[in-house]
């Protein structure tokens, strides 16, 4: 329970004397004295009773005030059958110590007040706590059969009655109850989620103490950090940047603020074991890590497409396993950047947020991160996303009219995550992040990547926190920069015309003509049917071919233009 509890209850008849701003003090026990040092009976977190016996002068105050301080009470209540009115030399002692003190109305027996503590402290469950610790550490090291995080926190429910959830720095379910209570049916709705995260990351930016307690839709959560313990953890006096956008927490629907010591112990006890799990998980992903790294340094020195695409072929089984043929890949840039002369190294921080980002947010089991592959470059994370190749269509007419927008979009994948990032990222941090076009080839990939490091750039010149780019928005009038690289250009080019290319390979229907003399006749169906000597009918048709293969819409001056700059710089 907390002292501001004891003014809430007018059968108590305290009065506050001090100490205001310390009344969400957390109160484990109470105890009764008249010593002149009772120090060798208090443990800490005790609400201490007092008839005010032991004082003879006012010199007695402060020494008396300053054992109870030094033994870390929670407040003081003192009686006033004794001397009448409380002496002002304990009112201000307790004020330069920062005691809470409380006056205990002459009515009132202490006794009464002992009641209501002891009443209140001591509705946990029954039960040998060791032995529930014990049991958790068994189940998280039997191995795959003893469930992981799951388990721990399906002990956590049976044995205290307390619902509790391990969430990423974005709010994704890592492990947790699925199940409301009172038989709703949702666990933790994901707008909650993302909430307690974002707090979670404002608190340990400002360097407040765990737990931290939020309250979110009418209910009272305590978020415990679950910290990286194993290979590669940062020492304890790191700079809190090096770490917090990947910690995970954990967030129980209870008020910790009221618990008592055991109790607390034992939820650290359980952070510290489903650390060992994100340690395990952390490991995981050195094979992933390694074959993009491989992958990007190819890319980037150059290598012949025949052994990226060599490459690209061992990848494929790990990242996507049972996958018959080989998918397309897109690719991800993403930079975190904090204030100047900070001294924090940034391409690991972003190359776990990204792998975190990637995960699929439905997904919460073991195995989610097994398909993201991060590599980081300097201040740079890159990630190669593979993309399963669409399902065989039915008929051919359905494989030409095959969706040419495939794969991540940028503003999805910030949709939910932008609120807590902003928060870990506080006022000295951005993320920024591009995200490439599809590519089915490895001779695609090397454009892949130049054009999302350019849509990265695109991001980081817009306002916010945490911003990013698709390839979507590197628009005609963009290319025509001169800072723009060629590998961008014939990506744009490659995206808008390769669909209608391969159309007119496979159905010898001649849509890229049929599209220069469109953009030549100014859009005119008339003239452009004269000149190919179609009928205005026919025309019609590939044109509408063409837009539904493309996603564009030549009725748009904007797409117009776009046709017009890749025929030219084709």
């Amino acid at each position: 329970m907390r002292l501001r509890a004891l003014l809430e209850n007018d059968a108590l008849g305290l009065r506050l004397l001090g100490g205001s701003d310390e009344l969400d003090r957390g109160v484990r026990g109470v105890m009764t004295t008249d010593l002149k040092d009772p120090s060798r009976y208090l443990s800490g977190g005790e609400l201490v009773l007092t008839g005010l016996a032991w004082r003879r002068v006012a010199e007695d105050s402060e020494p008396f005030v300053r054992i109870l301080a030094g033994a870390q009470v929670a407040g003081l209540a003192a009686g006033e059958a004794e001397l009448g009115a409380i002496p002002e030399d304990l009112v201000e002692a307790c004020s330069r110590h920062r005691l809470p003190l409380f006056a205990v109305n002459e009515s009132v027996a202490f006794a009464t007040i002992t009641e209501y503590v002891v009443r209140q402290v001591s509705g946990e469950r029954a039960g040998d706590l060791a032995a529930v610790v014990d049991r958790h550490r068994r189940l998280m090291t039997s191995g795959p059969a003893g469930g992981g995080p799951d388990a721990v926190l399906d002990l956590l429910g049976s044995d205290l009655d307390l619902r509790a959830w391990v969430l990423s720095p974005t709010g994704r379910r890592i492990a947790g109850s699925t199940a409301g209570s009172a038989g709703s049916a949702a666990g933790l709705p994901a707008a909650t989620a993302a909430a307690l995260a974002g707090e979670h990351l404002a608190a340990v930016r400002a360097g407040r103490r765990a737990p931290h307690r939020v309250v979110a839709d009418g209910a009272t959560y305590s978020l415990f950090p679950i910290r990286n313990t194993g290979r590669g953890a940062v020492p304890p006096s790191h700079d809190v940047r090096e770490s917090v956008l990947s910690d995970w927490l954990l967030a129980v629907e209870a008020d910790a603020g009221d618990w008592p010591a055991a109790r607390l112990d034992l939820l650290q006890g359980v952070t510290q074991l489903i650390a060992v799990e994100r340690d395990r998980r952390e490991a995981a992903r050195t094979v992933r890590r390694r074959l993009a790294q491989e992958v990007l340094e190819l890319v980037q020195t150059g290598a012949p497409p025949a052994e990226i695409a060599a490459r690209l072929r061992v990848a494929a089984p790990v990242l996507l396993p049972g996958l018959g043929t080989a998918p397309h890949w897109q690719v991800v840039v993403a930079r975190v950047e904090w204030g100047a002369d900070s001294g924090v190294e940034s391409g690991p921080v972003a190359q776990s947020l990204l792998e975190e980002m990637l995960v699929d947010p439905v997904a919460n089991g073991p195995d989610t991160a097994d398909r993201i592959a991060v590599a980081h470059n300097g201040e740079e994370a890159i990630a190669l996303v593979p993309l399963p190749a669409l399902a065989a269509p039915d008929a051919a007419e359905d494989a030409d009219a095959a969706p040419a927008d495939e794969g991540l979009h940028a503003d999805a994948l910030l949709e939910s995550v932008r609120a807590p990032l902003s928060a870990g990222l506080a006022d000295d941090g951005r993320l920024t992040l591009g995200v490439s076009a599809a590519v089915h080839s490895a001779e695609g990939l090397r454009g892949a990547l130049e054009e999302a490091r350019h849509a990265r750039r695109v991001a980081a010149a817009r306002p916010g926190r945490v911003c990013a780019a698709g390839h979507h928005e590197l628009a005609s009038h963009v290319l025509l920069l001169p800072f723009v690289p060629d590998d961008v250009r014939r990506a744009f080019t490659a995206r808008l015309l390769d669909p209608l290319r391969d159309y007119d390979r496979r159905h010898r229907a001649e849509l890229i003509p049929t599209l220069e003399a469109f953009l030549d006749s100014d859009g005119s169906w008339t003239r452009c049917a004269a000149r190919l000597h179609l009928h205005v009918n026919t025309l019609r048709y590939r044109v509408g071919r063409i837009e539904q293969l493309t996603g564009r819409d030549l009725s748009r001056l904007e797409d117009k233009l776009d046709f017009f700059l890749a025929l030219r710089m084709s």
